[in-house]
């Protein structure tokens, strides 16, 4: 048997894209047990109707492979005056391929284009695929004055999901 190179593509979610995306999420979210953060990985994947509401209100981006099936998905959505990206997911099977920075691209190419000028984000500051991968893309760690009302809103929310805040930051990018 011949294996066939893949062809990813970024585009945005269709309806029928949304079930396959909680899968992602939980795929993706094995990663997190490796690190030592089961309660995150054992989260509940967000619901189809979430994502529907990035579709309508933001956007909701899905790389595809060659049979034109969802292998990872970002969310983002405006948050105060800029963009968000609220979720990044890549299963692992897709992993190391340039799509998590692909999915991140598009977002914040959407975020700009309806006239934001940064994008921000929530993720773990230690963790490689996390703040390092973000800070690769040109994203910087956000001061704690330097958060908008959002954010500490963000913030409250995390530490009501038990989230380990103390490894958590949000970053932000300036989008040209």
């Amino acid at each position: 048997m011949t294996s066939r190179t893949v062809r990813y593509v970024i585009r945005l979610a269709r309806l029928d894209d949304f079930a396959v995306l909680p899968g992602i999420e939980l795929a993706a979210g094995r990663l997190f047990a490796e690190a030592g953060l089961d309660d995150v990985a054992d989260n509940p994947p967000v619901s189809t109707e979430f994502i529907e509401s990035f579709a309508r209100a933001g956007a909701a981006h899905v790389a595809v492979d060659n049979d034109d099936i969802p292998v990872g998905f970002a969310l983002s959505a405006p948050l105060d005056t800029q963009g968000h990206l609220y979720e990044l997911s890549v299963h692992p099977d897709h992993g190391r391929r340039g799509l998590g920075k692909r999915l991140v691209d598009a977002a914040c190419g959407v975020a700009y284009a309806r006239g934001a000028h940064a994008m921000t984000l929530a993720t773990f500051r230690d963790l490689a695929w996390n703040g390092p991968f973000y800070e690769r893309l040109g994203f910087r760690e956000l001061q704690f004055h330097e958060w908008t009302p959002a954010l500490h809103v963000l913030h409250a929310r995390e530490i009501d999901l038990e989230l380990p805040v103390d490894r958590r930051c949000f970053m932000r990018k300036e989008l040209r």
